[in-house]
């Protein structure tokens, strides 16, 4: 079978986070503009892996004021650090799912991660287009990555949560083999 390459259909996926707000509940969020693509091999999903590409500066949290502070320097410095990037190095075959084990890079710091990923299975769209689903999740400590600000709260903790849980759904579609050059 082989491995082929399948692009992420962002309109059909997400990338989306949570991370604790003064302790006692959860701020969500996603990123709006990514793009990637998938190395596929169906018959041994160990040989395939991924790259994806995020806009930093597209983070929403449906809070301008708190998006315009998380593409500051205090926390992404998206205008420094434009891009998110997560390159896999492997994949492992772990009880019913998969462990993809890759780097990712987050305001100019390079740190292996590990997705605990799910493999939903192939299916044919209504126009004849080949399509794999897939959900993963990881948590990331956010100092890890240099993203240290924070604002102590009178009643003890603080006011961001250092853990980063990251929820990610794709869908891809098979990319059609080249036609062969004529001669």
């Amino acid at each position: 079978m082989g491995t082929n390459t399948w692009d992420i259909d962002v309109s059909h996926s997400a990338i989306q986070f949570h991370v604790r707000h003064m302790v006692i509940s959860k701020v969500h969020g996603r990123f709006a503009r990514w793009s990637g693509a998938i190395q596929l091999d169906t018959a041994d999903l160990t040989r395939s892996s991924v790259a994806v590409r995020i806009d930093a500066a597209s983070v929403d949290t449906q809070v301008a004021d708190r998006d315009a502070h998380l593409k500051s320097p205090d926390f992404l410095d998206a205008a420094k650090y434009p891009e998110i990037t997560y390159t896999s190095k492997r994949v492992e075959k772990a009880g019913d799912g998969y462990r993809v084990i890759g780097d990712l890079s987050i305001h100019g710091v390079t740190r292996e991660v590990v997705l605990d990923a799910e493999f939903a299975g192939t299916g044919k769209d209504p126009w004849g287009n080949e399509r794999a689903g897939f959900a993963a999740k990881t948590s990331i400590d956010r100092k890890d990555f240099g993203l240290k600000w924070n604002a102590a709260l009178e009643t003890g903790g603080v006011l961001v949560g250092e853990k980063v849980e990251i929820s990610i759904e794709l869908e891809a579609v098979k990319k059609a083999a080249a036609a062969p050059a004529a001669a």
